[in-house]
């Protein structure tokens, strides 16, 4: 039998935490007692890891007692990373700092990794994710990508799995998470009836349509900045990058540099997400027809807004108005 180390942070931890625990421990009960019932063996032991033996996670509402500590496992096969307030191993309390020095180790000698929503920032302080593919909570992401610019954060995806590590996005949908391993360690079967035991949608795998997009403005390019704030108040108009650039007194390949540095993203990018967030909200609030509202944000082109808008939030503007619109949805009933 396989052994599964689920990791209790008795420190700088939220309510995030305590369900990820409460919901991974969950879950992987539940696929061992799907295969015992059918006659089969379960897969994993499952164990709540803690770092040091007297202390538990405690938020003054909730509290969970670890069954194990680091220095009473040789081995294990699977550790997943709850959400927690960690967000660097300079930062990270001695306890904490523990866990990051055993993950750090259990991968080198074979264990695979799992973080859950901001758990990422706790698996990027191991240093092995530099290099690979992650994604974390989209609200995070800049503050991610300040500590960590050597990891490839793709806060567009729900789940990555490089390596042996998986990450997923923010909040509930470590869920997903919890789908995509039982499939990937027991079978279909066990992940289907997990899925309509807990009720989780099985084979979501992106968390664009979740993002609400305020820009990168954590830099100190004054010109850059000045050029973010153009594009946000004139959207709707026709714009051209390279007299926004001659304005910025910046030659047009300058400034595409300073630009993507500064914000990841290159103008026309960041303009065409600054187009969609404002279609997002008009979809959500408004009774426009998708016609109206592509228009209202500056495109002329039908297929060009749909592509876009596809890209950016991973539906079609027809459909993300009938799932987030109140109004289209109540007349639907």
């Amino acid at each position: 039998m396989k052994h599964l180390s689920i990791l209790v942070p008795d420190e700088q931890t939220s309510m995030s935490t305590i369900a990820c625990i409460v919901g991974a421990y969950q879950v992987f009960s539940e696929a061992n007692s799907y295969l015992t019932s059918k006659g089969e063996k379960a897969i994993f032991k499952i164990e709540l890891v803690g770092a040091a033996k007297n202390d538990f996670l405690n938020n003054n509402l909730l509290s969970i007692k670890h069954q194990l500590t680091i220095k009473e496992i040789d081995k294990t096969n699977l550790i997943i990373i709850p959400a927690s307030l960690i967000r660097s191993y300079e930062t990270s309390t001695k306890n904490n700092k523990l866990l990051i020095d055993w993950v750090t180790m259990q991968y080198k000698q074979g264990a695979e990794i799992a973080s859950m929503c901001a758990g990422s920032f706790m698996l990027a302080s191991t240093g092995i994710l530099a290099g690979k593919i992650c994604s974390t909570h989209w609200a995070l992401s800049e503050n991610f990508k300040e500590l960590y610019p050597d990891v490839n954060l793709q806060t567009d995806q729900l789940i990555t799995d490089e390596h042996g590590i998986y990450t997923n996005g923010g909040a509930y949908s470590f869920l997903n998470l919890l789908m995509y391993l039982v499939e990937k360690f027991y079978d279909r079967q066990t992940a289907i009836h997990c899925a309509k035991y807990f009720q989780i949608d099985l084979d979501r795998n992106l968390q664009a349509e979740f993002s609400i997009f305020n820009g990168h403005k954590k830099h100190n390019d004054d010109a850059i900045l000045m050029a973010q704030k153009f594009l946000e108040e004139n959207y709707q108009d026709k714009i051209s990058i390279e007299k926004l650039s001659l304005d910025q007194s910046i030659g047009r390949r300058n400034f595409d540099r300073r630009f993507i540095k500064a914000t990841g993203l290159t103008p026309l990018d960041y303009l065409q997400r600054v187009k969609i967030e404002a279609a997002k909200k008009m979809f959500e609030t408004t009774r426009k027809t998708v016609s109206e509202i592509m228009y209202e944000v500056g495109y002329n082109d039908a297929k060009a807004f749909r592509d876009v808008f596809s890209r950016v939030t991973g539906l079609s503007p027809l459909d993300y108005k009938s799932k987030y619109n109140k109004e289209r949805r109540m007349c639907s009933v």
